[in-house]
């Protein structure tokens, strides 16, 4: 049975980074799942862009190269799935594929990500009931594109 997630919940897409406290502190604050996001935007952050809604929450930034590796080998190594590319209908429905996340910061209306990134899952948990697998649950990780020496932190509830 083939799994698919709609993005309906309308993303609201903001520049301005001084909200970024206020959301990740206030209206996500009683979850875990954004414990990996920066607890601050970064000085050496550039382009940054926020999506959010009661359901998702994504931050995309550009950060020095040698940033980017470094994270990327840090998310890598404790990462419980790993994609290129795609987005969460694809992720899902490969051999025990889990649930990620649209690409909602993209700066075109495509929602799924290039190749170029590489989509790392660090938990996802699954609260629907039998029959119903991924109903209801959460998601959340990184997506990292080395050669735009971007990163975007997202997390999922549904």
């Amino acid at each position: 049975m083939k799994t698919n997630f709609s993005s309906t919940s309308e993303p609201k897409i903001i520049t301005d980074t001084s909200r970024y406290k206020k959301i990740r502190n206030q209206l996500w604050s009683d979850n875990d799942q954004v414990k990996h996001f920066p607890n601050d935007i970064p000085t050496d952050a550039k382009d940054v862009r926020i999506a959010y809604s009661p359901e998702f929450f994504q931050i995309r930034l550009k950060q020095p190269p040698n940033k980017i590796e470094k994270l990327l080998s840090q998310y890598r190594s404790i990462a419980k799935q790993k994609y290129r590319g795609g987005n969460t209908n694809n992720h899902i429905n490969q051999p025990n594929g889990v649930p990620t996340t649209f690409f909602y910061t993209s700066d075109s209306p495509t929602e799924s990500f290039p190749a170029t990134y590489e989509i790392l899952v660090l938990n996802t948990d699954d609260k629907g009931r039998p029959g119903f697998k991924w109903n209801h649950g959460d998601s959340y990780g990184v997506a990292i594109n080395s050669s735009a020496s971007e990163i975007i932190y997202w997390s999922e509830k549904w």
